[in-house]
């Protein structure tokens, strides 16, 4: 599995502000409310993969700095299941994904209401909600990001021998 390459996601983001712009400048009048309470989710989705980053990520160290108990002098370490670090990553990557698909949008939004508050009164409402909506998208990718590269398998010094050399 390859890592989120960052130039797909500002690309997604840029291409979907722009259309996004598109659409709610021709379409402004008959949208409805949009409420700042509506990009909150994502915010909400961000903040649990912010823990699960932290809790995976102090498993996974005391994991590869397991000692024998008696060294320790505590209880064996939990073992972390391969299997769930590898639907983290899938997750992550997912999560990037749609959160800079997101974001797009709400800069998009932001792009047309921003520059309309001094004559739309419904542009202020919704300035606050593009701007709630741009944050909250982008903790979403960055706590994406974090448990993705948390994911990722340390290197081995064995990978690190050219091909065909011999092991001593």
């Amino acid at each position: 599995m390859k890592p989120v390459n960052r130039r797909d996601l500002l690309v997604l983001a840029a291409g979907l502000a722009l259309a996004t712009w598109l659409v709610v400048r021709a379409s402004y009048g008959s949208l409805p409310a949009l409420r700042w309470w509506l990009p909150l989710p994502l915010g909400l989705l961000a903040a649990a993969e912010l823990l699960g980053a932290r809790t995976l990520r102090v498993r996974l160290a005391a994991q590869r700095d397991r000692r024998p108990p008696a060294e320790r002098g505590g209880a064996p370490v939990r073992p972390v299941e391969p299997m769930l670090v590898a639907r983290l990553a899938v997750l992550a990557q997912a999560s990037a994904y749609v959160g800079a698909a997101l974001a797009g949008v709400w800069v998009g939004l932001l792009l047309y209401v921003a520059p309309a508050v001094s004559r739309l009164q419904a542009a202020g409402a919704d300035t606050v909600t593009g701007i709630v909506g741009v944050v909250c998208s982008a903790a979403l990718v960055g706590a994406a990001l974090w448990l993705e590269s948390i994911c990722r398998i340390p290197p081995n010094p064995d990978d690190e021998r050219p091909p065909g050399a011999v092991r001593t």
